[in-house]
């Protein structure tokens, strides 16, 4: 006997196997590049050019004065494109900072909108268990004891007790794959959750390394701009003893104190700038308004960034929004199949076993024991009133054509993220040289622009031009140093990379 129902369940699986209906997920096919674009050719012809600005050093200085900053050297060893494809860019390779890991560290675990999301994955989580649930037969236990009365005409009445105890059975046979398919789309919906969870890690991550790039560009501008000040204070007291010698007029002098004004309000923007950015940076990583601890200088963050020439493009498959829009679409294609199934003939298997008595002492007595067993069909013929299954399987196949074309467009956004980043970050690279030989250059034009003016052989409109010139390079060289580290975090954010911390 035990033989025979083992062979009618193994038959009845493999029929509810070969009798799911609905389409099978098939990936859409979004073409992917054998290679990224490559420079243009004005790029190509002037890359000789660029490449000398970061390491061709100025002779008519003397040796450590040829650079704008501290002198760190460019890691350019990152494999490029055609490299091994396993290759994965990870974070840590550009964020060296060991007070930036620390931030990200903490915003991954303390970020509300973190938290947020992993309560969502518990709620997805909790909605597949159940769903893949009904997959099972349904096992309930019941139980009743009361006093019954029964009229039978003008032959008078019967008074009983009655006590009854049952186990109820309830299955129903997923023949066309509408519970398996339900359970496949919850399984989807869950992946695709979890995968939302990463991309706004992901993005968390970016944002955190941002702000700190911002604090640091603005400790940075702050620190020039109360250099650039106490500079032209010198400058202004110069002026007044050349004026009280008699060497100079009035307004030589009154233009020195106007050019005075102009770093003086840069620093009250920026110490303001510094305060503003450690406020975002603190609610980023899940804390009050606060003071934020200090790491590497810009420069040297800028410095260490390695520059890949090219990615694989296999590694878009590790984006979270891209698995999350394919997950969308698996779960959307599964429900076809549950819409199609819904208007097909239901199977169910109903039993209940028990025991019942008219007297409490004989409860569970032998020959008390009940039973029954059912097999049942639903067919549907009309819902609200309307007949067969066509708009329901309809909107579910729109819908599942509608995730498709978000997943394709996903892709192709994708795409276009790794081109900018790229592009981004080379030419970024090449701006922050170029604006540092300005920044040199702009340099030594001060020092004998100073050297002249003191000696009386040119005025104090050179003295002027090149301070403003200077100032003006040297908070533009922040930016591109800025600029690049930015660049390089929107390249890694753009093709998913991974931290440690962020897989729990």
């Amino acid at each position: 006997m035990r033989r025979v129902v083992l062979l009618a369940s193994v038959a009845l699986i493999a029929l509810a196997e070969a009798c799911a209906v609905g389409p099978r997920y098939r990936r859409s096919s979004v073409g992917m590049p054998d290679g990224w674009r490559r420079p243009a050719a004005s790029e190509d012809s002037l890359r000789s050019f660029y490449d000398s600005l970061r390491t061709s050093r100025d002779t008519l200085l003397p040796p450590g004065t040829d650079t704008a900053r501290v002198p760190f050297a460019y890691d350019t060893t990152y494999p490029g494109p055609h490299g091994d494809s396993t290759v994965a860019l990870r974070w840590l390779d550009l964020i060296q900072d060991s007070v930036l890991r620390r931030l990200v560290d903490t915003s991954l675990q303390e970020n509300r909108d973190v938290r947020t999301a992993l309560a969502v994955i518990d709620e997805f989580r909790a909605q597949y268990r159940a769903t893949r649930g009904a997959l099972l037969p349904e096992l309930t236990a019941n139980g009743q004891a009361g006093r019954n009365q029964q009229v039978f005409g003008t032959f008078g009445s019967f008074t009983y007790d009655s006590y009854r105890a049952t186990a109820d059975l309830s299955w129903e046979l997923d023949l066309w794959g509408r519970l398996r398919r339900s359970t496949s789309a919850a399984r989807s919906d869950l992946v695709a959750r979890q995968e939302d969870r990463r991309a706004l890690q992901l993005s968390l991550i970016g944002d955190v390394a941002t702000a700190y790039f911002d604090l640091r560009a603005a400790d940075l501008n702050l620190a020039i701009a109360r250099r650039t000040l106490d500079s032209r204070r010198q400058t202004l007291a110069l002026a007044r003893q050349r004026l009280d010698r008699g060497l100079i007029s009035e307004l030589d002098v009154r233009q020195f104190e106007a050019d005075v004004a102009s770093p003086a309000a840069s620093v009250a923007d920026l110490e303001r700038q510094v305060a503003q950015q450690e406020n975002a940076l603190s609610v980023l990583v899940g804390h009050n308004p606060g003071a934020i601890r200090r790491g590497r200088a810009l420069t040297e963050m800028a410095a260490r960034i390695p520059v890949p020439a090219g990615v694989p493009s296999a590694l878009l498959g590790n984006r979270p929004d891209v698995r999350s829009a394919e997950a969308t679409l698996r779960a959307a294609t599964a429900r076809i199949g549950v819409a199609q199934a819904a208007w097909l003939p239901t199977f169910t298997i109903t039993g209940q076993y028990g025991t019942q008595s008219t007297e409490f002492s004989k409860w569970f007595a032998s020959g008390t024991n009940i039973w029954q067993a059912f097999a049942g069909v639903s067919i549907p013929l009309f819902s609200q009133g309307r007949p067969g299954a066509g708009e329901q399987v309809n909107i579910a196949r729109a819908r599942a054509s509608q995730a498709r074309s978000r997943y394709e467009q996903t892709v192709l956004v994708a795409l276009r993220e790794v081109e900018d980043a790229l592009v981004g970050l080379r030419t970024a690279q090449d701006r922050s040289g170029a604006q540092e030989r300005q920044v040199i250059a702009l340099r030594r034009a001060l020092d004998l622009a100073t050297m002249r003016y003191q000696n009386g052989v040119s005025s104090y409109l050179d003295v002027l031009d090149a301070q403003r010139g200077l100032f003006g390079a040297e908070l533009a060289l922040t930016q591109a140093e800025r600029d690049q580290l930015v660049a390089a975090v929107q390249l890694y954010r753009a093709v998913g990379a991974g931290w440690p911390a962020a897989h729990p």
